[in-house]
């Protein structure tokens, strides 16, 4: 794999968001059309209960050559959860998905805990306007903790291939109280699949890409696209602790491949993308989504801070 990089095309410090929000614009992902390409991201509000962060969904409507916004969603594009719901708290990220006439959301829902930060889960809902808006099917998710994935379920990204929904998403293995900023989690990928796009059948605690840094590597994030005749995974790693202080620590970009979807052979050293020498990803590059659009194979992903500034996007080189 190679990429050319194209630049930073979105920074949120730049636009006015809805729902108050200010900087980040995190974990984009598309919604091709035939003329343009919806861009989702989370972005976040303050809290005025306690200043904590509740993150939102927004999106960004752009030309399919990425040079040129042509609108920024003003209203809310899916509702953060009633009190005492798994998403209380915050949507991030959300992961849109084609399916016959009709546009699926799978978003990643935040709830705040007490002995630890935050609990994730699953949800899903459907949209009846192309993509401008979502409504949940239901107040709880269709993805969430269980005997062999206690805690920390999320990350989703779905695709269906041969009448089949197959999701790839992260599961927590443990928290431990070590560092100075509070309780640190560690998380791998997983993979589940579906018939209905609802119900599904997890791999239960199984692990599919290997451990690169050591067995408390956090992995988030995976996206997949079939091209080739091969699947590729991309997905982001870190350290556990220190990664917000310590560049070397934090989030970078991996890479797996598979004939099956099912069997991963993790091949960082063929990314085919590295952090610039300077700039808004010289010192994090994360949260990446692959995707295709007219004929062209493209990556968008965050740089520094989280996506603190935005998004850019690369090409495939073939």
């Amino acid at each position: 794999m190679k990429w050319k990089k194209l630049g930073r095309i979105f920074n949120p410090v730049d636009h006015i968001l809805a729902n108050k929000c200010v900087e980040f614009a995190q974990s984009p992902q598309t919604l091709v059309f035939d003329d343009f390409v919806r861009i989702y991201f989370s972005t976040r509000e303050t809290d005025p209960k306690n200043g904590k962060f509740l993150s939102h969904i927004s999106f960004v409507d752009m030309t399919k050559d990425f040079t040129k916004i042509l609108s920024i969603s003003k209203n809310t594009v899916i509702k953060l959860g009633e009190l005492g719901t798994f998403d209380e708290h915050g949507i991030f990220p959300i992961n849109i998905v084609r399916d016959k006439d009709k546009v699926l959301a799978y978003t990643c829902g935040w709830s705040r805990r007490v002995s630890v930060s935050v609990e994730t889960s699953t949800g899903y809902a459907v949209s009846n306007d192309n993509g401008l808006t979502f409504t949940k099917v239901g107040h709880g998710p269709v993805l969430t903790s269980s005997p062999n994935e206690p805690f920390l379920v999320g990350d989703s990204f779905v695709q269906i291939y041969g009448n089949i929904y197959h999701m790839w998403y992260i599961f927590g293995t443990r928290w431990v109280d070590t560092t100075d900023e509070g309780a640190a989690r560690t998380y791998k990928i997983g993979h589940a699949t579906s018939v209905d796009g609802i119900n599904w059948k997890k791999e239960e605690g199984k692990q599919i890409i290997s451990d690169v840094l050591n067995a408390d590597e956090c992995q988030a994030l995976p996206t997949v696209v079939f091209h080739n005749n091969k699947y590729h995974m991309f997905f982001c790693f870190r350290e556990a602790t220190g990664f917000r202080k310590d560049k070397n620590r934090g989030y970078r970009i991996g890479y797996a491949y598979s004939d099956d979807l099912v069997n991963w052979v993790r091949d960082d050293a063929n990314v085919g993308i590295q952090f610039s020498e300077e700039g808004w990803d010289s010192d994090m590059m994360c949260y990446p989504h692959v995707f295709k659009c007219d004929d062209k194979v493209y990556l968008l992903y965050n740089g520094n801070e989280f996506g603190r500034y935005g998004f850019g996007i690369a090409v495939l080189e073939e």
